[in-house]
C-alpha cells in the first residue's frame, strides 16, 4: 500500500500498512512537503523493523535465530538491544512475559471459534517454552532444538518510538504516530491543545469508544481479547497465554490502556497487566501510570 496523504481539520494525515495493522502520522503543520517527506521516512522505518524482526520471514535475523537448531547465533546491536528488553520483561514479569511462548500458536487459533485444543497437545509443547532455557550472553543467543523467539509482542511499539525518534530530528511537536492503536504523541497539536485518542469499547471493538484520553505526549498502548479469542460453552478464551501453563490467563481484563513514557514502556506494561489476571488493576496501581482497566 503506497502511503497517502490527506488534510483534515488543520493537520495532515498519513496513511500506509505495516507489521499486518494500518497505520498513521497526523502531522500538525501547514507545509505539506514536510508532512510528505517525514510520512515516507515514518513508512520505511516501519517498514524496516517489520521486514528485519517479522517471524513470517525467511531472510532476517529471526528466521536465522528460530532455525539454528541448537547452534550458537551472533547478533547485532539493534536485535541484541531488543532480546535484553525481552530478559528484562521475562523477569519483571515473573515469566510470564516470555518471547518463547510463540510455539503454542501450533495449538491455538484465536479465531472467534470454539475450537479449544486438546490439553495434551498443550502440554507437549511446554518444553519447548521458557526464556530460562535460552542461552543468551550478548551478543550470541544458543535455543534449544525446536524452540523459537518471536519478538511481536514488542515489534510494534518499538516501530512506534523508533520512529518518533527520527521525526523528532526534524519536528519536535505537533506529531501523533499510530500504528494498530499503539501511539506516541510528540507534543500537543497547536496551541497547546493535545490530541484526542478514543478507548475502544471491547464488546463493539472499532464501532463504539467509551472514553477519551487527551495525549500531548508519550505514548499509549493496548493489550486485550476484543479481535482474538475463543469462545466455547460461553467461556471466552483470550488470546493472552500464560507461557507457563500454555493456557490463556484466567480471570484476565478484556482490555487494558496504559500511557507512559514511551509506547514500548506502555505496551510492556498492559501486557504484564493482562498477565495477571484477576490482580491486573492492582499491578497497575503499583506502576503509578495512568490506565484504563475493563
Amino acid at each position: 500500500m503506497t502511503p497517502t496523504l490527506t488534510r483534515e481539520d488543520g493537520y495532515w494525515r498519513g496513511r500506509f500498512q505495516a507489521m499486518a495493522s494500518p497505520c498513521e502520522i497526523l502531522f500538525a503543520t501547514d507545509e505539506r512537503t514536510v508532512a510528505e517527506r517525514l510520512l515516507q521516512l515514518g513508512c520505511q522505518e516501519a517498514k524496516r523493523i517489520e521486514q528485519k524482526f517479522s517471524r513470517y520471514r525467511k531472510d532476517n535475523c529471526i528466521y536465522r535465530i528460530n532455525q539454528s537448531n541448537g547452534a550458537p547465533v551472533t547478533v547485532d546491536t539493534e536485535t541484541a538491544n531488543l532480546l535484553d528488553f525481552a530478559q528484562q520483561c521475562y523477569q519483571l514479569s515473573e515469566h510470564k512475559f516470555d518471547i518463547t511462548s510463540g510455539v503454542l500458536r501450533e495449538v491455538w487459533r484465536f479465531d472467534g471459534s470454539d475450537n479449544i485444543p486438546d490439553p495434551a497437545a498443550v502440554a507437549a509443547l511446554l518444553p519447548r517454552v521458557g526464556w530460562e532455557k535460552v542461552e543468551w550472553r550478548r551478543p550470541v543467543i544458543t535455543l534449544r532444538p525446536g524452540m523459537e523467539i518471536d519478538l511481536g509482542g514488542i515489534g510494534k511499539e518499538y516501530a512506534v518510538d523508533q520512529t518518533a525518534r527520527l521525526i523528532s530530528r526534524e519536528l519536535k511537536t505537533g506529531v501523533l504516530i499510530n500504528y494498530g492503536g499503539d501511539l506516541y504523541a510528540l507534543g500537543p497539536r497547536r496551541d497547546d491543545e493535545p490530541w484526542g485518542v478514543g478507548v475502544d469499547d471491547p464488546d463493539a471493538t472499532g464501532c463504539r469508544q467509551i472514553g477519551a484520553v487527551n495525549l500531548s505526549k508519550g505514548g499509549l498502548a493496548t493489550s486485550g481479547d476484543a479481535r482474538r479469542y475463543l469462545l466455547r460453552d460461553g467461556v471466552r478464551y483470550s488470546h493472552i497465554l500464560d507461557p507457563t501453563t500454555g493456557w490463556p490467563v484466567p480471570d484476565a481484563p478484556r482490555a487494558v490502556t496504559v500511557i507512559a513514557e514511551t509506547c514500548l514502556e506502555a505496551g510492556m506494561l498492559s501486557t504484564m497487566a493482562m498477565l495477571q489476571g484477576r490482580r491486573a488493576r492492582a499491578f497497575l496501581e503499583a506502576q503509578e501510570v495512568q490506565f484504563w482497566c475493563l
